[in-house]
């Protein structure tokens, strides 16, 4: 096994307020729920697992110039991650409100700052860390249009430095609306994960297995996450590897996908087999489900 490089994981920064519901969602009138504030957005909190497994790890993103957006920053240095974020006056940091109820969950989001990232602070940002050896792209990036410049610029500038690159495709509904062009955007990266919902947008209603083997014509390599069900690499070329989710008792979803890239990527990039990755990806993914909140225990 290899060391691992530095990774730079480009994306958002978020605060997630975490309703835990006690029942169904009763529209257009009250359901309780214990409520929790707490730091969320995908790319954050993929950077925060990272560091928690002792991963040199740098954030690039952006936050408004308020006290939202300091406590954020603050809280991931203190895990280890390494902030390279732009405050941008008169733009709030990004608010998600997670409905969550019976191991689903639904989430509101106000994007904020995080549509203010922009190209020449993701090039600033790679300058900064000349020991970089791997690029992990939140695709939340790419499906915002006021982000979108700084997500491609992000893949183009990967490329040149020689960085591996692994998109992690965010969310089913906005990859609906971009349609794609979101395939177009991310031709040729090294990994793409993507959970079920977003398999289906992206390949069509076929098992995961075939979802993976179509999407490798655009990726190198293609996880598909599962859930409870476990997740499924395909790689360009045949090799087919599947792995069984560990079973824990789920108290909040939030966050799980995220941890389970961290566990991946940590594996993979110091030469552990698919196999020992997805395995290594489950039982971050698995931790997660197990807590309130997107992150690792400070």
């Amino acid at each position: 096994m290899s060391a691992a490089p530095r990774v730079v994981v480009v994306g958002d920064v978020i605060t997630d307020v975490v309703a835990m519901l006690s029942g169904p969602l009763a529209t257009g009138s009250d359901t309780a729920a214990g409520i929790r504030f707490s730091g969320g957005g995908q790319a954050a909190n993929t950077a925060a697992w990272l560091a928690g497994q002792g991963a040199a790890v740098t954030l690039v993103a952006a936050v408004g110039d308020d006290e939202t957006g300091r406590e954020r920053v603050a809280e991931l240095t203190r895990i280890g991650v390494d902030c390279a974020v732009e405050r941008h006056e008169g733009y709030p940091t990004g608010t998600v409100i997670v409905l969550t109820h019976d191991g689903e969950r639904t989430m509101v989001s106000q994007r904020g700052a995080n549509l203010r990232l922009t190209a020449r602070h993701v090039d600033a940002a790679l300058a900064g860390a000349p020991d970089a050896g791997h690029l992990h792209l939140s695709a939340y990036t790419l499906l915002d249009v006021g982000s979108r410049g700084a997500g491609l610029r992000a893949l183009a500038a990967a490329r040149e430095r020689g960085l591996t690159v692994s998109v992690d495709a965010a969310s089913a509904a906005p990859l609906r609306r971009v349609g794609g062009a979101f395939l177009t955007w991310v031709r040729d990266v090294d990994l793409l994960l993507v959970n079920t919902d977003e398999a289906t947008v992206l390949a069509g209603g076929l098992d995961p297995a075939a979802q993976a083997r179509a999407l490798t014509s655009v990726a190198h390599r293609v996880v598909v996450k599962r859930g409870a069900a476990g997740a499924v690499w395909v790689e360009r070329g045949g090799r087919v590897e599947a792995a069984p989710a560990p079973g824990v008792a789920v108290v909040d979803v939030t966050g799980a996908g995220d941890a389970f890239a961290a566990g991946l990527l940590t594996a993979w990039l110091t030469g552990a087999s698919p196999g020992a990755a997805l395995a290594r990806a489950g039982d971050l993914g698995a931790l997660a489900v197990t807590r309130v909140g997107a992150r690792p225990e400070a």
